[in-house]
């Protein structure tokens, strides 16, 4: 078979051991010729290929980012960019397609599935929010990466009896917010999931502050807000192509706290460190199993799926269940975050 693969989205780290197996796989036990697209779903649009063979993946197992690059471009959403993804696939004698994406390339993958295309899709994304699987590749080495900055971020901020803003990734789910606050003992955690009340978290500073403490760690997602009719009004803000600004959220609770507690505030906003640089291996092992599974599930005859982690298994889930909903943090996981706070 002639098997097309993208990665599109953001990038992030695991990206390249999933297209390693993939290309593994396909050519080594099943003899398939892999086609890879540059610039993601843009790539399948403009005809934009590069075929893959074992000297393309050697040594890109510990390497960050995407050997295929990789766009935000949704077909679905440009004049006549469907027809012209048709048109490649039949042109490039495409038989089956495995999208490696977020939600918005799995969207966009669901549709071209109804189109007629064989799909196998592979979740991505370090915010997690992929609903039907346990995690997406990704996400574990951005979490490490957000630890790891909180303890560092941790010292200074005793050091000069200061609150510390961190704010980090996370639109519509607070994944990274609420494992890396956990596991950096930040004092407090706000997340989409549970818009704040900026009374209370004031009133938490001063009496932390007040009792035990002189400096005190916020974890702030990038997509938490306040919660209607609170003291703090805030709308959510948007750049050019309705992604949020980074910083927005985070510079407006810094300022909020030194405001109302005199408290000296600090804001650091992680931004793209968090999806960038060598992934762990968590993320190397989780690339290359989805890998495996999509080449023998389009082998298999298996369309419009995608490949997810579910306990300790690695399953096929139905595309069309999935595409366009948020796994979003569950209130157990939220409470822990409360509890130790």
């Amino acid at each position: 078979m002639r098997i097309g693969l993208l990665t599109g989205g953001g990038d992030c780290p695991g990206l390249n051991a999933a297209i390693r197996a993939i290309v593994k796989q396909g050519l080594g036990e099943y003899g398939h010729q892999i086609i890879g697209f540059r610039n993601g779903w843009k790539g399948v649009v403009d005809g934009d290929i590069q075929p893959l063979e074992r000297q393309h993946i050697r040594n890109v197992l510990s390497m960050g980012g995407t050997l295929l690059s990789t766009a935000r471009f949704h077909p679905r959403e440009e004049d006549g960019s469907m027809d012209a993804v048709l048109q490649t696939l039949e042109a490039e004698n495409i038989e089956a397609l495995i999208c490696i994406g977020g939600d918005g390339t799995l969207h966009a993958a669901s549709k071209v599935a109804e189109a007629g295309v064989k799909i196998v899709a592979i979740p991505k994304t370090i915010d997690n929010d992929v609903a039907g699987t346990d995690l997406s590749i990704g996400f574990h080495t951005a979490v490490n990466i957000a630890t790891e900055a909180i303890d560092r971020i941790h010292t200074t901020a005793e050091s000069h009896n200061r609150v510390m803003v961190v704010e980090v990734m996370g639109r519509h789910a607070g994944w990274i917010a609420v494992n890396s606050g956990i596991a950096g003992g930040a004092e407090i955690v706000l997340a989409p999931e549970e818009p704040f009340d900026m009374d209370r978290v004031v009133k938490f500073l001063q009496h932390r502050h007040k009792a035990h403490a002189n400096f005190s760690i916020v974890v702030v997602a990038e997509g938490a807000h306040a919660k209607p009719g609170s003291s703090m009004e805030y709308e959510v803000q948007l750049g050019k192509y309705g992604e949020i600004v980074a910083g927005a959220i985070g510079e407006r609770v810094a300022a909020e706290i030194q405001a109302r507690t005199g408290f000296d505030t600090r804001l650091t906003v992680l931004g793209h460190v968090q999806r960038g640089g060598t992934p762990t291996p968590t993320d190397r092992i989780l690339g290359s199993r989805f890998g495996v599974a999509a080449v023998d599930a389009i082998t298999a005859g298996e369309t419009n799926v995608m490949t997810a982690l579910q306990g300790e298994e690695v399953v096929l889930v139905p595309l069309p269940e999935i595409a366009g909903r948020v796994k979003q943090v569950p209130e157990d996981l939220l409470r822990v975050a409360r509890v130790l706070a």
